[in-house]
């Protein structure tokens, strides 16, 4: 696992083709990342990989063949994981995120989001590997922004109870782990599904059709690269200071509702945006939202821990390759 190592690589040249035994060199900082098919999780995998720490990524259904297959809910394949390649950082992506799916499947939710995340805790405690959580700016209920991290919790549905249960069993079973709140997220998504700001892009580009978008919650969209910034920096000043460790916020500081969102996704491709509809009273249908859930992000800037991307550089860069008409491409990117 660590220092030097042999590696098997297939050397071509026209008229012959050979195996080759080459040394490599393996980084001897590891982590472990879980959830790392996922949206964050992808982009928390490639940003320790790309900065000199051996990177082993887990997941479940998507997992193979780029990282390991495990149950987080089966105790016995998470021991041998995480024993077998004794990592030094935790960083726990995997969680059941979506509200609505949260409340329609309470059990299974609360399996992945609290039962599996003690266990990862007491299994990181019991061979001192820091553990990141990440938590989600939905357990606080919106009425008071911005929110710090001594401020008291008080989730509005069961996705931020969830969450918030989560963070208790991290800590009560590794008190030296860390709780990263964040709020929504975007990035380079596989399809625009993955994430709640991605989504919307369907609606800004089929401007014949109007649609109805949200204007009432107050929302803080942060890409993942910026959050796996975020966890990576933790990581790195952990190892130099023991005393990092407890809850912490991380967020993009440009406040928009969806509506604001779509408009600058259609300005950001030169899209017309009149056929939106800026909704402005509160949602009645699916789990009930906190209006204004800002965190204050200022612990870990005094720290000299952070990075945002610009929301319309970010998005661009995360929607193009959905883009239906291609002759827009030319306007935006020539």
């Amino acid at each position: 696992m660590v220092g030097r190592q042999k590696e098997l690589s297939i050397h071509f040249v026209p008229g012959s083709c050979r195996l080759v035994e080459e040394e490599v060199n393996i980084p001897n900082r590891r982590v472990l990342v879980t959830g790392a098919t996922g949206l964050l999780g992808r982009a928390v995998f490639k940003e320790f990989q790309q900065n000199n720490w051996h990177a082993v990524g887990c997941g479940f259904r998507r997992a193979r063949p780029k990282f390991e297959q495990v149950n987080l809910l089966d105790s016995n394949a998470v021991h041998h994981i995480i024993h077998d390649f004794q990592p030094h950082v935790i960083v726990h992506c995997a969680a059941e995120r979506r509200p609505d799916v949260v409340e329609n499947q309470p059990d299974a939710a609360s399996q992945l989001n609290v039962d599996a995340s003690g266990n990862l805790a007491k299994e990181a405690a019991a061979i001192g590997a820091f553990l990141i959580y990440i938590s989600s700016d939905y357990v606080f209920d919106g009425t008071d922004p911005p929110y710090g991290e001594e401020d008291i919790p008080s989730p509005l549905n069961l996705y931020g109870k969830t969450k918030l249960e989560g963070e208790k069993a991290v800590l009560e079973n590794n008190s030296g782990a860390a709780v990263l709140r964040i709020p929504i997220l975007y990035g380079e998504v596989e399809k625009l599904e993955e994430s709640a700001v991605t989504v919307m892009f369907d609606k800004v580009q089929f401007s014949n059709k109007s649609a109805n978008m949200d204007h009432w919650q107050q929302r803080f969209p942060t890409h993942v690269k910026d959050v796996a910034t975020v966890c990576r920096q933790l990581a790195e000043k952990r190892m130099l200071d023991p005393s990092i460790k407890g809850t912490f916020h991380w967020s993009g500081n440009e406040q928009m509702t969806k509506y604001e969102m779509a408009c600058a996704i259609a300005d950001a491709f030169n899209l017309p945006s009149s056929h939106l509809r800026p909704i402005t009273d509160s949602p009645v249908l699916g789990a009930q939202r906190p209006r204004n859930a800002q965190l204050d992000c200022s612990k870990l800037e005094t720290l000299g821990i952070g990075q945002r991307t610009p929301f319309r550089i970010g998005i661009k860069e995360s929607l193009w390759p959905f883009l239906i008409d291609k002759r827009w491409r030319q306007t935006v990117f020539h």
